[in-house]
């Protein structure tokens, strides 16, 4: 019934106050003649009950004391009501020094003044916060209440709290916070007590808790993992407050309290890269970004912004999602040197009007097919894309001397067993047969044809390769998958029960490939330190199970089988590989097999031919003779695997 009043209108708020800070002058007069009311001046009482009237609606509506809700009074009001008392004595106090110091006369007694001044702050308080604890007393009062420990008892906590109190459709009741600092254990804010975190089982077990907030922003992601684990042990539901950053309008309001997200328990420490170095090589050039409407591509753009390049130039087919991410870019101001240029990097026309009109002194080669199943199935199409593609963006950044040219790879392009991992793999040895031989000759291009010309001087244009596995929360990738099944009450799909794979963030991904791009003197493929692998359906089961749910009861797991050309596990490395460290510790350089590029060359313009006449079985069959260690799997084309081993 409470919970229904309606807000009163402010000008009754106004009224309140004006009303409260008269009465608290008759009480000032009470006090001073020790409730003897003989000894009051009536007639002087009658002026000042004027004169504070007149000035305090002056002041208080200037101040904007009316304006805060009372039942969510905060200390912003109290500091408002604060000014506003200040400002009304100290005006009367400074008219009164004046008046006594010229003609001996006061307006009203200093000693009613300070009086009065501390009977109105504490009247105004005092009614503001019974009417709030009222509220909270009645909201509270619901039996089926759900009891929530707020784990950071630090300002993103105490807001939550507080938020949780106010916000009258919450059904949540704060029994306690829970602080890493020893310091605050044992102290009470809003009459909750703080205990320190080693204490959280015992009081999860002992108070039947049914919710943790986690509103602590500095939380390590291994701390903030052991946490989840013990709340779903307990079956505690684990929620989570976004930083402050994204408040809306710097308040925070409890319907930005949500689950807690698989990507947050995934993450690492955040990586530090070499800004400087990478600015000192992006500023003032203009780079372009192959794909950039992909997940990758998107968050380069992003990342390179910041760099301040003279142009960025974004490339896609996908019209609707380059337009979203220009969208994006004219929100952050910065168009002025972003321009779009729709093309199919396989288009060796169109990309080469690129070039001539851009002369990019950097490319970031994004654009790529990348999903196993589909490419198995469309063996010519990733071919054309991911290695002619490749091809015709490599010959033109030499043939317009671009300073580097940095390829984002897979680490499904080592010891492939599929069609699109063993794409990129040619890609990879494409680029990096390229940059050998300029060690030896230079490269001449006609028509984007290359041939070596036996000279000794060697291109001006660094390739580099950058080699990682997944990353969260791209197009198509397994965690927006089974987020998607959880919400349609499933069944959640995994291929196999033991499959495994890693998992990056997408901006720590395009953080390591800027930082790479800097470092790399050419020739290198770069991998990077994914951590540890994660098996799927254990990931399955606590993406379940941190929506509230309990695997195979509410949402059911079901195994399909590998696809087409899926492995159970992923390498960075092949068997004839191994890595050199670099002074950036998640960033290591792969030893890898050096190529003839004369023989590279013919290979892939054979390829290339039968990929265009869409001959898919004898493409796979060429891939598998220039890349040996491919060998299909769960794949139709394994038969190629068992022709080929007869031959030999």
């Amino acid at each position: 019934m409470f919970s229904k009043i309606n807000i009163l209108p402010r000008w009754i708020i106004f009224s309140i106050d004006l009303f409260i800070s008269t009465s608290s002058l008759l009480l000032a007069y009470f006090i001073k003649s020790n409730f003897d009311i003989n000894l009051i001046n009536f007639e002087e009482l009658n002026r000042n009950l004027f004169i504070i009237t007149v000035i305090n609606s002056l002041v208080f509506f200037n101040v904007k004391t009316y304006a805060g809700i009372v039942r969510y009074t905060s200390s912003q009001d109290s500091f408002r009501i604060l000014l506003a008392i200040i400002i009304s004595n100290g005006f009367l106090f400074i008219t009164n020094l004046y008046l006594f110091g010229f003609y001996k006369v006061q307006i009203i007694s200093t000693m009613i003044l300070v009086i009065n001044g501390l009977c109105s702050f504490l009247l105004l308080i005092t009614y503001r916060i019974l009417v709030k604890y009222f509220f909270m007393y009645i909201k509270n009062l619901k039996i089926d209440k759900r009891k929530v420990i707020v784990y950071g008892a630090g300002e993103t906590g105490i807001a939550t709290k507080r938020t949780l109190d106010h916000d009258a459709d919450v059904n949540m009741n704060v029994i306690a916070f829970v602080d890493d600092d020893e310091r605050k254990a044992g102290k009470v804010v809003d009459n909750v007590k703080i205990y320190h975190s080693s204490n959280l089982i015992k009081i999860v077990e002992e108070e039947g808790v049914h919710d943790l907030v986690l509103a602590t922003p500095n939380l390590s992601v291994e701390r903030k993992n052991k946490i989840v684990d013990i709340c779903l042990d307990h079956n505690v539901k684990v929620l989570n407050v976004p930083p402050m950053r994204n408040w809306i309008n710097g308040h925070f309001k409890a319907t930005q309290i949500q689950n807690i997200n698989i990507e947050d328990l995934l993450e690492r420490q955040a990586i530090e890269i070499d800004e400087k170095t990478i600015e000192a090589q992006i500023c003032g050039t203009r780079v372009l970004v192959t794909g950039a409407a992909g997940s990758i591509g998107r968050e380069m753009v992003h990342q390179l912004v910041k760099y301040k390049p003279q142009l960025i130039i974004l490339n896609d087919v996908a019209e609707s999602a380059l337009h979203e991410l220009q969208l994006e870019l004219h929100d952050l101001n910065v168009e002025n040197n972003i321009t779009v240029f729709i093309g199919d990097v396989r288009n060796y026309d169109r990309m080469k009007m690129l070039f001539e009109a851009f002369k990019p002194h950097f490319v970031y080669h994004a654009a790529a097919y990348k999903h196993v199943p589909m490419m198995e199935n469309n063996p010519s199409e990733a071919i054309r894309t991911n290695v002619l593609g490749t091809k015709v963006i490599a010959d033109l950044s030499v043939k317009f001397l671009v300073r580097k040219f940095v390829m984002v790879s897979t680490d499904k392009a080592v010891n492939p067993t599929n069609v699109m991992g063993a794409s990129k793999r040619i890609a990879e040895i494409y680029v990096q047969s390229l940059f050998d031989s300029f060690k030896k000759s230079n490269v001449v291009y006609n028509n984007g044809l290359s041939h070596l010309n036996g000279k000794e001087t060697g291109s001006k244009t660094k390739f580099i390769t950058t080699r990682f596995g997944n990353v969260l929360g791209s197009n198509g990738s397994v965690i927006p998958r089974f987020k998607a099944q959880i919400q349609k009450g499933g069944p959640v799909t995994v291929t196999h029960s033991e499959i495994t794979r890693f998992f990056m963030t997408i901006p720590e991904a395009c953080k390591l490939v800027l930082e790479a791009g800097a470092m790399g003197q050419g020739g290198e493929i770069f991998i990077f330190d994914m951590g540890k692998s994660v098996k799927i359906v254990e990931l399955a089961r606590k993406m379940i199970r941190l929506s509230g749910l309990v695997p195979e009861q509410d949402i059911a797991i079901e195994f399909t089988g590998l696809r087409p050309g899926e492995k159970l596990y992923e390498e960075l490395l092949n068997d004839l590989e191994n890595t050199v460290p670099t002074h950036h510790q998640k960033i290591m350089i792969a030893k890898v097999r050096a190529y003839c590029f004369n023989q590279v060359s013919k290979e892939i313009d054979k390829l290339l031919e039968l990929a265009n006449l869409y001959q898919d079985v004898a493409v796979v069959k060429k891939m598998k003779h220039i890349v040996p260690e491919y060998k299909s799997n769960n794949s139709v084309y394994e038969e190629l695997d068992i022709q080929l081993l007869t031959l030999n």
